[in-house]
């Protein structure tokens, strides 16, 4: 694309020397034949400078989209393996606060039990003891 610019533009100064030296014939008194020549010389030298340049662009564009595609590989491995290191690292926390909820659990669950049937003796020692002193009040009673 840069080339074809550059090819362009050549021409277009070639056809704007021709007409300059048309132009000032008579003051240096060179032939039409010598001014084409030097016209098609400087042409071909700005193409061919043209063309370096666009090479040289090109090949630095190249390195810096090469550069640019390395960085970001980089910090997407970066990324993935922080992601992995607080992932394992979650799993561990909830893992052990998982282990603590059970252990809590289980004891919360035993000692819940243990007053359950605490109360449950305390009851039926209540209810027996009433019915022993409602017995002997019979009994006291009939006497």
């Amino acid at each position: 694309m840069k080339i074809t610019k550059w090819v362009m533009m050549a021409v277009f100064a070639l056809m704007c020397a021709t007409l300059a030296v048309g132009q000032d014939a008579g003051a240096e008194k060179k032939s039409t034949g010598t001014a084409v020549k030097d016209a098609t010389k400087t042409a071909a030298k700005d193409t061919k400078k043209g063309a370096k340049t666009a090479s040289k662009d090109t090949e630095v564009a190249a390195k810096k989209t090469a550069h640019a595609t390395r960085t970001a590989a980089k910090n997407t491995e970066k990324g993935a393996k922080t992601a992995a290191k607080d992932t394992e690292k979650g799993a561990k926390t909830a893992e052990k606060h998982t282990e603590k909820a059970t252990k809590t659990a289980g004891k919360d669950t035993e000692k819940a039990a243990d007053k359950t049937g605490s109360a449950v003796k305390k009851g039926v020692k209540g209810v027996g003891h009433d019915v022993k002193k409602g017995t002997e009040k019979t009994a006291d009673t009939l006497k």
